[in-house]
């Protein structure tokens, strides 16, 4: 079993805002801590990038750029998607049958949206999920906070046993990657 990190939407125009996400200097400490360790151990490290046209998050805009402190290094692979779904319309599958992955690590933004859709296609795809519970986050929003939510994700997707694959809820220092 092959472990890819995945990075979700961690991008300019989401973290580096009046208000920001819940805990975003600790979750981008978080998710370079990771994508090192991934590095070390020759785990792919895979940056996602939502884009919408004529939004803050438009192609090659300011917004759409990765949140600066994200470490980036020559071999990392980036997909671009425009839903939710990381898979949907994009390379990522191909990606990561090319790079022979079955189990992906999954951290980034928004917890309830693109992480949660991710992660549930990604079971639905055959892959074996870790949820990084302390390396995704959202904002807080009228119904919820953001740690509410945080807190729902982490307890709903690592209870979902449905898929076949397991998908596991674990803070990031437990994360281990396989290659």
């Amino acid at each position: 079993m092959k472990s890819a990190l995945l990075i979700i939407d961690v991008q300019r125009g989401l973290f580096e805002v009046e208000r920001p996400p819940l805990e975003a200097d600790a979750v981008v400490a978080r998710i370079n801590s990771l994508a090192s360790r991934a590095r070390i151990a020759g785990a792919p490290v895979v940056f996602v990038q939502h884009e919408s046209p004529g939004a803050p998050l438009e192609f090659e805009s300011t917004g759409w750029q990765l949140e600066a402190r994200l470490e980036r290094h020559g071999d990392d692979h980036f997909v671009r998607k425009t839903t939710p779904d990381s898979f949907l319309r994009t390379n990522l599958k191909h990606l990561l049958e090319t790079l022979d992955v079955s189990h992906l690590v999954v951290c980034g933004y928004a917890s309830e949206f693109c992480v949660d859709t991710t992660v549930r296609r990604a079971a639905a795809l055959g892959y074996s999920v870790t949820l990084v519970s302390d390396a995704h986050t959202t904002h807080d929003k009228e119904h919820a906070s953001a740690a509410a939510i945080r807190l729902h994700e982490n307890a709903t997707l690592g209870n979902i046993t449905s898929f076949g694959p397991a998908i596991k809820a674990v803070a990031s220092g437990e994360v281990a990657y396989a290659v």
